[in-house]
């Protein structure tokens, strides 16, 4: 079993490698050139490093508290040359993720005193929320739970077939009413039916954008109240999905959806096909809110539980 364990762990931390590896290459790539023929960490080189992570998507004030962090360390540790750089630097953002109270599970889990587990989850259309929802069942299904999924984003048919494809594919039931139809009434279905079956985990879809003039806020805090009437505390979840290319976009919607309702945890997806990575780290420092799962591939395999110390060693692993 342990040798198992061992063996996922390698597995997992390879597809973490191989998806940071466009983030890591264009740091490291612009990092190497603003350190050429400097022994020192002086204010040149902070300048450029602030530069460095503004353009990695690390956000304006995240960076402005890292460079602050190592100029107080370059001042206490006086031994601390250029070369020491990245490993001062990989010291600070680790430290600064710890404080934001992110995962360090290593595997899918799920609360022992929620039976079922329900999760909404929120999102703009395109950031790839139907797929995560798609992986996370898979996950959850592998190791041995009995999953249920609602489509209850009634707004696109593409969204409530992409859904009902996710569960055909892994053998897991959908509830659906199709689409223009109350997502609110789907919701409490949903639950409903779960809780009569003893569901493990039950996975509700909300719409990205209403095609109606019904405010976003409203139509979640709906969606949350038809939950909680049939399954009091219930969501034990609300999982806000965003795409990790956007950069800053992804920022300025996780602004927008946690103004619209309360989001508990994130997943951030395509982190593969980006350079910019360091939004992960830019976004749980603005919003406190835990990273929960991070995407880094097209395979299941490849929706990872987020580790942040795996993950800084991936960002910060020189080739």
């Amino acid at each position: 079993m342990s040798f198992l364990s061992n063996l996922f762990s390698k597995e997992k931390k390879e597809s973490l490698d191989h998806g940071l590896q466009k983030s890591k290459e264009s740091f490291f790539g612009k990092l190497g050139k603003a350190l050429i023929g400097k022994s020192t960490i002086d204010d040149e080189v902070l300048d450029n490093l602030e530069e460095i992570l503004i353009s990695s998507d690390v956000g304006v004030d995240t960076t402005l508290k890292i460079i602050k962090r190592i100029q107080e360390r370059v001042a206490k540790e006086k031994y601390v040359g250029a070369q020491e750089l990245d490993r001062v630097l990989k010291e600070e953002v680790a430290s600064l993720l710890s404080e934001n109270n992110n995962s360090t599970e290593s595997d899918f889990e799920i609360p022992a005193h929620a039976k079922p587990y329900v999760m909404m989850v929120v999102g703009v259309n395109g950031v790839g929320k139907t797929t995560t929802i798609g992986k996370l069942s898979a996950q959850f299904k592998k190791r041995g739970k009995t999953v249920l999924l609602g489509a209850a984003d009634t707004f696109r048919a593409a969204a409530v077939d992409q859904l009902k494809l996710w569960g055909e594919r892994n053998n897991v039931a959908v509830v659906s009413k199709g689409m223009n139809t109350d997502p609110s009434a789907v919701a409490f279905e949903t639950v409903q039916k779960g809780v009569e079956q003893n569901a493990d985990v039950i996975i509700i879809d909300t719409a990205g954008r209403l095609h109606t003039k019904v405010n976003l806020m409203q139509e979640l805090s709906k969606i949350k109240r038809s939950i909680e009437k049939v399954l009091p505390g219930a969501p034990h979840d609300v999982l806000l999905v965003l795409d990790g290319s956007t950069g800053q976009n992804a920022v300025i919607q996780a602004r927008e959806f946690t103004k619209a309702t309360e989001v508990t945890c994130l997943a951030i997806t395509k982190l593969d096909g980006t350079a910019k990575g360091g939004v992960v780290i830019g976004i749980s420092d603005e919003f406190k809110i835990p990273v929960k799962y991070i995407g880094v591939g097209e395979k299941t395999d490849d929706l990872q539980v987020f580790n942040k110390m795996e993950f800084i060693d991936s960002l910060f692993q020189k080739n």
